[in-house]
């Protein structure tokens, strides 16, 4: 048997052989055999696939959404009942309980009405004989039962038909009456409402509720408010008090630093070196001074109007540009206005600075040579506009709205200095917020911003 094997190995050997030999040029074998791969395969390492090329390819219009889910009632009342407001809430509650009330008073009266006609039904006006057949009798009193039946099922029909109509009358009286009870109720919370709405930085210290009334829930609402506000009283006196110091401690000891170095520089005698040291620290000190003045503005801005006078931003932009046409100049900037009358109601000196920071941010962020900048003010739907546009490298519109936060630059945080402390935009935001307008800043085709700022009519 081994060596009945041991050829048979042999012979298959040789066909192999065989095969590779009549095989293809390259010498591969090809079996025309099933074989059995082996669980162990040999590693191949994979090349990645080569990148696309060419358009993509189109695969047709995006999938139908999905058929909306159907709600079930009670679902669809629920979402009924969270858009309504309170007083038609506590309307419909008042008129529901005011059916279910009457609703079981009919029913009840029903009940009664029934069993009083039938218990108070007389007898026979008349004597049956005692000589009647019995049969005639009987149908007698028959009739005068069916006669009592049918008398308290007409006598409940009556009852029912009118006091419905009576329910459906009165039930209208009854929301009428209690959609004038619920504005009763809510009235101390629209004077809450009102109080809040005209409250301000300036009336916190003098104006409360002072809800008179009775101990309840409303009036201890009430209370609480008046405390709420109180509290937010003593935090701004505390930010005021701060602002003021802050303002104090941090200006003299930078405007002491700049006279120091001025006098050093002064000095004749001073070596190269000093000097140079000098003015870095002097660069330095000035850009300080400017931070510092930026947050003092910021923190100004953020709180409620002290002064509100008529402004022309015809004006305040005439004013800009003058103050800022040497620094154009200096960096190459063209600034082309528009400026027509628009006049609004603010503080003026606050407005100014608005307009500045948006002139100074446009001409700060601009390209390095044969750069533009366009103001323009006017009145745009019975509204003062004030709009600066820029050229400048491509701003994306993601990255928009983040140029409005503190110490935030394109495409950098906290960098790059030496352009200004990262405040300019929103101090912005806070003018405009403090004046009750609205900002809008949208990327410029080809690169720059158009930032639109739009206040209240004066």
């Amino acid at each position: 048997m081994r060596s009945a094997g041991t050829k048979a190995s042999a012979e298959f050997a040789g066909s192999r052989v065989g095969a590779v030999a009549a095989g293809s040029p390259g010498g591969a074998w090809r079996s025309e055999q099933l074989t059995v791969e082996s669980p162990r395969r040999l590693f191949r390492p994979k090349t990645p696939p080569p990148p696309p090329s060419g358009p993509p390819a189109w695969d047709g219009p995006p999938p139908v959404a999905p058929a909306p889910v159907a709600h079930h009632l009670l679902a669809r009342v629920r979402e009924m009942s969270g858009r309504m407001s309170i007083r038609v809430r506590l309307t419909l509650t008042y008129g529901a309980l005011f059916f279910a009330a009457g609703a079981l008073l009919v029913f009840v009266i029903y009940s009664f009405v029934g069993k009083a006609v039938y218990d108070s039904w007389p007898p026979l006006p008349f004597q049956v004989p005692d000589d009647f057949p019995s049969g005639l009798t009987t149908m007698i009193n028959d009739r005068w039962d069916s006669f009592r039946h049918d008398t308290v099922i007409a006598a409940r029909a009556q009852l029912l038909t009118r006091s419905l109509l009576a329910l459906g009358g009165v039930g209208i009286l009854a929301l009428l009456f209690g959609y004038f009870v619920a504005d009763r109720a809510l009235r101390p919370i629209q004077k809450m409402t009102t109080t809040a709405r005209r409250l301000s930085e300036t009336s916190l210290a003098h104006e409360r509720i002072d809800l008179q009334g009775p101990d309840d829930e409303i009036k201890e609402l009430a209370d609480t408010f008046d405390a709420m506000l109180t509290r937010l009283n003593r935090a701004f006196d505390a930010q005021r008090r701060f602002v003021d110091n802050a303002s104090h401690e941090l200006r003299t000891p930078l405007a002491i630093n700049r006279t120091v170095l001025e006098v050093a520089l002064g000095d004749p005698h001073a070596s190269e070196d000093l000097k140079v040291l000098g003015r870095t620290l002097l660069g330095t000190n000035a850009r300080n001074e400017h931070l510092i003045e930026g947050l003092l503005l910021l923190a100004r801005s953020e709180r409620e109007l002290a002064v509100r006078k008529p402004v022309d931003l015809r004006d305040v932009g005439q004013t800009v540009v003058e103050q800022h046409a040497s620094f154009a100049e200096k960096s190459g900037v063209a600034v082309h206005t528009d400026l027509r009358p628009s006049p609004t109601m603010g503080d003026p000196v606050l407005v100014e600075r608005l307009v500045a920071n948006l002139v100074e941010n446009a001409i700060k962020h601009n390209l390095p040579e044969s750069g533009e900048v366009w103001l323009r003010t006017g009145m745009v739907d019975g509204t003062p506009v004030v709009q600066v546009a820029n050229t400048g490298p491509h701003v994306p519109a993601y990255e928009v709205d983040d140029l409005f936060e503190p110490f935030r630059r394109l495409n950098s945080d906290r960098v790059e200095s030496a352009r200004g402390a990262g405040l300019g935009l929103s101090i912005v935001r806070a003018v405009v917020r403090a004046h009750q307008g609205i900002v809008k800043a949208v990327p410029r085709e080809g690169g720059g911003l158009v930032m639109t700022v739009r206040l209240p009519a004066g």
